[in-house]
């Protein structure tokens, strides 16, 4: 998101991600008309509640790593991991469990198609990052998390 209108029930509740008038970071319409682009834009306007603050003393190039394919869940790992977060990695396949938790740190790993599984994290996620490229359902994803979490999409 990267604009809501600041009257609506959500924005007075802090739930703006259930505003009926978000602007969506990508295909969205700004107020007067303008399209939003996500990624691909020169320059974006944000409200700035959106804004996350880079510190000072961090570069520019070191803020905003670039996340494609395969790598992107690498990427996410290990920067939760570096900023203290305990990681679960959710993957459809069995055959990246020791990769995800012996090579990347993940504190734990779940098979998203074994619904026992999932059971065990559902309501218990203060995050999600998702990575998956492919049209994929969001509504078992949005179980998984606490109330007030947040889910994260990261496509290209």
């Amino acid at each position: 998101m990267v604009g809501f209108w600041h009257s609506c029930d959500s924005y007075t509740n802090n739930l703006e991600n259930y505003c009926p008038k978000l602007i969506a970071t990508y295909r969205g319409k700004y107020y007067d008309g303008t399209v939003t682009y996500g990624g691909f834009s020169d320059t974006m306007v944000v409200d700035e509640h959106f804004i996350i603050r880079i510190p000072h003393n961090l570069p520019l190039d070191a803020a905003a790593p670039f996340f494609a394919s395969e790598s992107q869940c690498h990427l996410a790992v290990k920067f939760d991991k570096a900023m203290g977060a305990k990681v679960t990695v959710i993957s459809t396949s069995i055959n990246k469990k020791k990769a995800a938790l012996k090579n990347l740190g993940a504190d734990s790993f779940f098979v998203s198609r074994d619904q026992d599984q999932l059971q065990v994290i559902n309501g218990t996620l203060d995050g999600i990052i998702d990575t998956i490229s492919a049209q994929h359902p969001l509504l078992p994803l949005l179980g998984l998390l606490k109330t007030h979490g947040n889910l994260i999409l990261v496509v290209l």
